[in-house]
């Protein structure tokens, strides 16, 4: 599982990203949330919550643009997107452009200081190689390619990155996937939502840039080094509300698109590589 960028190869410096606490997250429109920080908009935090929420939408609002390859005769497995979309958000978080003076960090700035949102779309053939001559990250899974790109405003889309189909992103796992990756961090996603391959790796984005915020420096570097292990997996019923009444960072959507508000991902750490403050829970 690799990475690649369309400039020359850079080292990152995983330890200069933003390290903001945060425990949930909403947003608004297509495979969209907006970062809240903890006592901030989402956690019921009186005047001070809805001073900062004011402000975060007041904030000129960026987006987070991700492309997945999706061929018709080979499309990836859902898994392996899901997991690969997520760790292309963390290579761009911990890329140095996007960090201090870099040339990414004034617009990945911008996008944490507003409501965070990521939209994926699909592309094929000649689209997705005209989506990789733009500056970006290429992450690559087992089968699964995923392109990210540093935000751009919410109507300011490269034009051939907006021409892209949001829809379309259906994907399926020929087999159940098996046992998470040992000692690696895992995004529970809450199977009974019904949301579309895409929307789910906007939602599984969100919950490893939560846990990213979670880390110090040393795990952040040590995380990155290993090339960001992690794995996606379903949650259901008792299972997936013992996640919820953890206290691990958890993602909720504002439901304007696809699913009424509520709660789609928990972040739950490994004990090798992104150590969240509460141990692996007990597996169904």
């Amino acid at each position: 599982m690799t990475s690649t960028e369309s400039a020359s190869t850079r080292s990152a410096n995983p330890a200069s990203a933003s390290s903001a606490s945060s425990a949930s997250t909403e947003g608004s429109g297509t495979a969209s949330t907006g970062a809240a920080h903890a006592g901030g908009p989402g956690n019921d935090a009186g005047s001070a919550a809805r001073r900062e929420e004011t402000g975060r939408d007041a904030a000129p609002q960026f987006v987070l643009p991700l492309v997945a390859r999706i061929e018709r005769a080979e499309p990836p497995s859902r898994t392996d997107a899901l997991e690969t979309a997520a760790r292309a958000v963390l290579a761009l978080l911990s890329d140095e452009r996007s960090a201090g003076d870099g040339e990414w960090a004034a617009a990945v700035r911008d996008w944490q200081d507003a409501r965070i949102r990521k939209v994926v779309r699909r592309a094929r053939g000649a689209e997705w190689r005209r989506a990789g001559a733009l500056p970006g990250i290429t992450v690559t899974g087992h089968h699964a390619e995923v392109r990210v790109f540093p935000p751009v405003p919410l109507d300011g889309w490269p034009k051939d990155l907006a021409r892209l189909q949001v829809s379309g992103t259906e994907l399926d796992d020929p087999r159940p996937p098996g046992a998470p990756v040992a000692g690696a961090p895992v995004l529970w996603l809450n199977s009974e939502l019904g949301m579309s391959t895409g929307k789910e790796m906007a939602q599984v984005g969100h919950g490893a840039q939560l846990a990213w915020w979670e880390l110090s420096a040393e795990e952040r570097a040590a995380w990155h080094a290993a090339g960001f292990p992690l794995s996606v997996r379903s949650a259901r019923g008792e299972h997936w509300q013992e996640l919820t009444r953890s206290g691990l960072p958890v993602v909720t959507d504002a439901g304007f698109t696809e699913i009424a508000p509520g709660k789609t991902v928990v972040a739950e750490g490994g004990e090798r590589y992104c150590p969240l403050p509460l141990p692996r829970l007990r597996q169904p």
